[in-house]
């Protein structure tokens, strides 16, 4: 007899959660996607990593890690400080 697929017809969120990943998977998510829109932000203001890092007093290599989607150790504050150079805001809230 076959045995039937237990995940047939969960969403990818459930398994997430059967397998405890959500947050981990959620918490990289997002910290990829600021580290694009900061990327991209730069880009449009024609800022480059070393000028970026300057206005922002702070290393480059600090920067780097900021922009690195698999790095999550930037601090709210670098972020914040990020965004504010190129022009936009960091959004965050409890839901």
């Amino acid at each position: 007899m076959k045995k039937k697929n237990r995940h047939i017809g969960s969403t990818l969120e459930s398994w997430l959660d059967e397998t405890g990943l959500h947050e981990e998977v959620t918490v990289a998510a997002i910290k990829s996607v600021i580290a694009q829109q900061l990327a991209n932000e730069m880009k449009k203001n024609k800022l480059t990593k070393k000028r970026m890092a300057e206005l922002m007093k702070t290393s480059r290599a600090q920067l780097d890690r900021i922009l690195d989607p698999d790095n999550g150790n930037a601090t709210i504050e670098s972020l914040q400080r990020a965004a504010r150079i190129v022009g936009r805001e960091l959004r965050m809230e409890l839901v």
